[in-house]
């Protein structure tokens, strides 16, 4: 995660007007895609001429929306034509990840039980689509959604509102036997149409729909708050009640598990333990020490939340016979919650690298939203829904 948003490219890499391997995918299957009721981009449509390159045109290379390419070739975006609604097109090989459509189906398909759960927070499945001519893969649906810190959090309370919810998420998913075996930062997003009521560029999401000029968020969390959702469940397992707690490990994003070091990755391990760990580095790198490599400094961490040092220490024990339960979080977390006042709720975020001189602009209004939220009432902590 990164307390800033995503700076836009200078120069499009794809400008050449050549669309990749990843793009000629998409491309191939535009049609198919366009009678099932969802629109691509021009760039990924057949016939495609960069617009910069029609004679009489005043588009240029720098700066026209077809000149963007994909930052994911497994992710396309398109817009359902029945509503409007931006989506995510998610390619899936049922070989490699036999297991995902079933258990995203079986946590968030529309109309079932499980889905209308106010704990669930997993990204609802709107569509499922077998391509023709490749038995082996399926094309998943899910509305486009924004990285989980972007914007940035302005308050302690939002970040105390996105543990709530992704503690609640994680509970709900291990109470259904679910293991998620991948939550880190890079798969929790959220909603956000609160905060960008005139859209964003669904690739590049700090400029506009038509990339023509930068966008910023015009409501916080505090006055749009947003739901927060867990995505790809490509190496997730669901167990029965009556097996063991444990199955064989895959490395996902987070490769700092302890019981994954050496040749613990060739030995059943209890998932459930190991999304327990994953949420809690998550914290620690985020929000309390910091994250890095030998190269580059990944994340500075933040100021202002030591209150989550004992339970996120407890959540990475190397041991994970002796971290707590996603039950035993959500009631440790409850109580600390409750022991932080409204003035520590509403104050400001910041990175532990800020240099404050530098932003004494976003202190002012940070305050000036601070008084605002006091007068009119507003919750400390956002409350979706």
């Amino acid at each position: 995660m990164d307390e800033r948003d995503q700076a836009r490219p200078s120069t499009p890499p794809e400008a050449s007007g050549i669309l990749d391997s990843r793009e000629i995918f998409w491309r191939n299957l535009q049609p198919w895609l366009q009678q099932s009721g969802y629109t691509l981009r021009p760039r990924f449509r057949r016939g495609w001429i960069p617009s910069w390159k029609i004679p009489g045109s005043d588009a240029h290379l720098l700066v026209a929306e077809d000149s963007w390419g994909l930052l994911r070739g497994q992710i396309m975006d398109a817009v359902r034509d029945a509503d409007g609604l931006q989506v995510a097109l998610k390619r899936v090989s049922k070989s490699k990840h036999p297991f995902e459509e079933g258990i995203h189906r079986f946590l968030s398909a529309p109309g079932s039980e499980i889905s209308q759960d106010p704990t669930n927070h997993c990204v609802p499945l709107l569509d499922v689509l077998q391509p023709p001519n490749d038995a082996d893969l399926q094309i998943l649906v899910m509305e486009l959604l924004r990285k989980c810190d972007s914007p940035p959090f302005d308050t302690v309370g939002e970040v105390v509102d996105f543990f709530n919810q992704i503690f609640e998420g994680l509970q709900f998913m291990h109470k259904h036997l679910v293991a998620h075996r991948d939550c880190s930062s890079n798969n929790i997003m959220m909603t956000s149409r609160g905060m960008y009521p005139d859209g964003f560029h669904p690739q590049y999401q700090t400029s506009s729909l038509d990339m023509k000029k930068s966008v910023t968020h015009s409501m916080t969390r505090t006055q749009r708050p947003p739901k927060y959702y867990f995505i790809d469940f490509g190496i997730s397992v669901r167990l029965n009640a009556e097996e063991r707690r444990s199955a064989l490990p895959i490395v996902g994003a987070d490769q700092t598990v302890p019981e994954y070091q050496n040749d613990g990755h060739v030995d059943p391990q209890d998932p459930f333990a190991t999304d327990i760990y994953f949420l809690g580095n998550l914290i620690r790198e985020e929000f309390l020490d910091g994250q890095s490599d030998p190269r580059y400094q990944i994340s500075p961490g933040r100021v202002g939340f030591e209150f989550m040092r004992s339970l996120v220490t407890d959540m990475v024990n190397v041991d994970p016979t002796k971290r707590p339960t996603i039950d035993e979080v959500v009631l440790r977390f409850d109580k600390i919650k409750s022991g932080l006042g409204s003035w520590k709720l509403r104050s400001r975020v910041r990175s532990k690298d800020e240099i404050r001189i530098f932003n004494i602009p976003r202190i002012l209004n940070h305050w000036k939203r601070k008084i605002r939220y006091i007068v009119d009432g507003t919750p400390p902590i956002p409350v979706y829904g």
